[in-house]
């Protein structure tokens, strides 16, 4: 019974004052999140480059440290400022979210964790749960991407402790892409790395300052080729890997080599007593 007015002494009482404090803090801090969130992406926009990306990346920090500062505002108000009180306080705080949001609560300490450790960024091409496409929002619980369909997918930071996340760019520019081409075995292979490579070096999508690869590999039912090459920006990829996967094809029918579609996707050899194992029969 007597740890109720303790825990009644608490909070201070709030006059009209007080209570009009409260309302201004919260409503600057909702005010300028909403402004740095707008105004910072629009004047990104008009930027390229690297300036680009580092003015979207400062997104989420900004609005972190704006939430921040308004708690800290607040928090003395409501509550007198000495250990013990903010020791019950905080206690109470961890046992509520430990039990009802522990999901929730998780997912906001890893936002609070892609803060600092930016795993990913606006602008960022990341894959996450076999989802894979550009970064448009990092929230305090959830991360949005749009995929090459159009679509916005919001994927809580939760997924941070279990599962593996790709970033394509991590912060840059710079973004590899890959045309995959499969033919026919019967073709001279100097002749058609040397066509795909200049397929590659007159794209219009090509960033010249990085470097061109074009990488084969050989498979049961033929041959397969990689161009490895780099956009000039990242939201021009699909368009890149297009173009590269059409010329290239044309280039290797000028050359006399057949396009070949295998009836599955590449896969490492079965070995079975250290012997090459034939593909199962459809």
């Amino acid at each position: 019974m007597e740890d109720t007015p303790n825990l009644a002494r608490l909070f201070n009482t709030l006059d009209r004052g007080a209570v009009f404090e409260l309302i201004l803090i919260a409503a600057t801090a909702f005010a300028l999140a909403i402004a740095e969130q707008r105004a910072l992406p629009w004047i990104a926009n008009r930027l390229h480059g690297r300036y680009r990306h580092y003015l979207l990346a400062a997104v989420p920090p900004l609005r972190l440290a704006i939430v921040v500062v308004a708690l800290t505002l607040m928090i003395p108000i409501l509550i007198e400022p000495s250990l013990r009180n903010m020791a019950t306080l905080l206690g109470a705080i961890g046992l509520a979210l430990g039990f009802a949001l522990k999901d929730y609560a998780s997912s906001l300490i890893a936002g609070v964790v892609s803060a600092f450790e930016q795993p990913y960024r606006p602008g960022d091409w990341i894959r996450i749960d076999g989802h894979y496409g550009e970064v448009v929002h990092v929230g305090l619980r959830t991360v949005d991407i749009v995929t090459a369909d159009d679509d916005r997918i919001s994927i809580p930071h939760l997924k941070l402790w279990d599962s593996p996340v790709v970033n394509a760019n991590n912060g840059s520019p710079i973004l590899q892409c890959n045309a995959v081409l499969h033919v026919h075995p019967e073709h001279d292979g100097r002749r058609a790395r040397a066509a795909l490579e200049d397929v590659a070096l007159t794209s219009p999508y090509l960033q010249f300052d990085a470097p061109v690869q074009v990488l084969s590999e050989e498979h049961e039912w033929g041959s397969l080729y990689r161009i490895r090459a780099y956009p000039l920006d990242p939201r021009q990829q699909f368009r890149f890997i297009t173009d590269l996967t059409v010329r290239g094809r044309d280039a290797l029918r000028r050359l006399g080599a057949r396009p070949l579609m295998p009836t599955s996707s590449p896969q490492p050899p079965a070995l079975r007593d250290g012997v090459v194992q034939p593909p199962p029969k459809e």
